[in-house]
């Protein structure tokens, strides 16, 4: 599949009268300066440990990969081969939980997008895996190629976006067997940023790592030393990894590269209506993976996962960005701590549209992550419909709210210049600040300048058309594709990668994994 862009930005502007480019912050490694929000005590965190390791010494965790068995049996685990259950004890749990790293970091193939988990670092991903794309325009419709490439094309032009996840939209007129080869192929020509490779079995995974190998001129072994990828493993809350996942798992800690192990707790349906409970299945669902990449590579490079929300009681409906699902995002970056891990989560909306109710839920889910201190924020652009589908205009007001926590995070300057004496020695009581040198050296940069945000008074907006926020970024999203400048590749390693899928489809074909 052709993965040419058909939009480029010619080389700088025409005449002064053309639009200036969409204003964003500059590329950066974020990192929270502040302390993380505690919304447990010490002994509380304890208490959801304790619950967690009677989960798993005595309830047990359903692994129906017999591989994955046969790696916990090694180990001395009990395994239970007719439930396909494995019963781990904390002394396992604590042996394993010491050869995991702290922090480490993703390198694709451009140096310069590294991505560092771990510590006060903060990673932003676009949306992954709805069946669904949606813009203002062309209305609701199935995912397929184009729009997927858009969309990745979007991650590329917005500096804030760290990485890619997986699959930003399945692209369903494409074979289901090889879609992936496709997707990997667009993520690695369209950008250069790094991506999340899909989990579901091995041959997908290692697909994926292989491709990376191929854009970066490495050896596979050389992968496994300095990894670039990560996989999310969702856990079939409660307690259960299916083969695939597991297999999954396995084969990405194999080479090395970063698994992020996230339970999906959503309180009164996959795990108890209290939060408390919730906490603790999650916790024990999280450490029964960490463990297994641990026993299948000590050193693997693995994430704290948590998605841990609450239903809608009277439909049964999954919700986000509701007040348990902020206090969940905080209390499990206590727990990631607990581990001495880096920290995945969430800022999700159940929204059917990129409206209010999709903004201040996100807002307040990414209000959550930022106190907990989480590392990697999945989904953080584009998810709508409870991650059904990926909105063109909801990643351009993810953008936005990013941009403002990036801000935020900005530690405040305070020295002689900042504090500014001499200026409000200058002007006198009742007087103004517009005219004053001070302001005049910085009044280009002094503020946030917003994508999103429309500050005319209501005639002035009346006259330039009215738009809402949600229309005006149907306007930004439209612009930053025309924009957009595709990154250069070596024609060689171009080739390479599209020999490599020819083959891996012929494969396919012919029934190999």
């Amino acid at each position: 599949m052709n993965a040419e862009p058909r939009r480029r930005r010619s080389g700088g502007r025409a005449n002064a009268r053309e639009p200036a480019p969409i204003p964003q912050l500059a590329a950066s490694h974020v990192r929270n300066p502040y302390p993380p929000m505690r919304v447990l005590s010490d002994d509380q965190v304890e208490a959801i440990h304790d619950a967690s390791m009677h989960i798993l010494e005595n309830l047990g965790i359903e692994m129906m990969s017999a591989a994955a068995l046969d790696v916990f049996a090694r180990s001395g685990a009990k395994v239970d081969r007719a439930a396909k259950t494995v019963y781990i004890d904390r002394g396992l749990v604590a042996e394993a939980l010491g050869t995991t790293q702290p922090s480490y970091t993703l390198r694709p193939r451009n140096p310069a997008r590294a991505v560092p988990l771990g510590g006060d670092a903060i990673c932003f991903t676009l949306v992954a895996g709805p069946p669904n794309v949606h813009d203002m325009e062309r209305g609701r419709r199935a995912g397929n190629h184009r729009d997927y490439c858009d969309l990745i094309r979007l991650a590329q032009h917005f500096n804030c976006i760290t990485m890619l996840g997986n699959q930003v939209c399945a692209p369903i007129e494409l074979a289901a067997n090889t879609r992936h080869l496709d997707t990997y192929l667009a993520n690695l020509t369209l950008t250069d940023k790094s991506f999340h490779v899909s989990a579901i079995g091995q041959g997908r995974a290692l697909d994926g790592i292989e491709m990376m190998a191929i854009a970066r001129g490495l050896t596979l072994d050389q992968m496994r030393g300095d990894p670039a990828l990560s996989t999310i493993i969702s856990v079939n809350s409660p307690r259960r990894f299916d083969d695939q996942m597991a297999e999954g798992l396995m084969t990405v800690a194999e080479h090395g590269q970063s698994v992020a192990v996230t339970p999906f707790t959503l309180m009164g349906a996959m795990s108890p209506v209290t939060l408390a409970g919730a906490l603790a299945q999650q916790n024990a669902e999280a450490l029964a993976g960490i463990v297994l990449t641990q026993l299948v590579r000590p050193g693997t490079p693995v994430m704290y996962g948590a998605f841990t929300s609450n239903v809608d009681m009277r439909s049964g409906a999954p919700a986000f960005g509701t007040p348990e699902n902020a206090k969940a995002n905080i209390a499990s970056g206590q727990l990631a701590r607990r581990y001495n891990l880096p920290y995945r989560t969430t800022p999700g909306s159940a929204s059917n549209a990129a409206d209010a109710q999709g903004a201040y839920e996100t807002m307040m889910a990414l209000w959550g992550a930022v106190l907990g201190h989480g590392n990697l924020l999945y989904h953080a652009a584009g998810w709508q419909e409870g991650g059904l589908t990926a909105s063109f205009e909801k990643v351009v007001l993810d953008v936005e709210m990013i941009q403002h926590m990036m801000e935020l995070l900005r530690p405040i300057e305070v020295n002689e210049a900042e504090l500014a004496l001499d200026a409000l020695a200058r002007v006198p009581t009742g007087g103004h600040f517009f005219g004053d040198a001070h302001t005049l050296e910085r009044y280009s940069t002094a503020f946030y300048q917003p994508i999103i945000s429309n500050w005319q008074n209501y005639e002035s907006w009346q006259e330039s058309g009215g738009a809402d926020a949600t229309a005006r970024a149907t306007q930004v999203w439209k612009k930053a594709l025309a924009e957009y400048q595709q990154p250069p590749m070596d024609e060689s390693v171009r080739e390479a990668l599209g020999a490599y899928v020819a083959k891996r489809k012929e494969e396919i074909g012919a029934g190999e994994p």
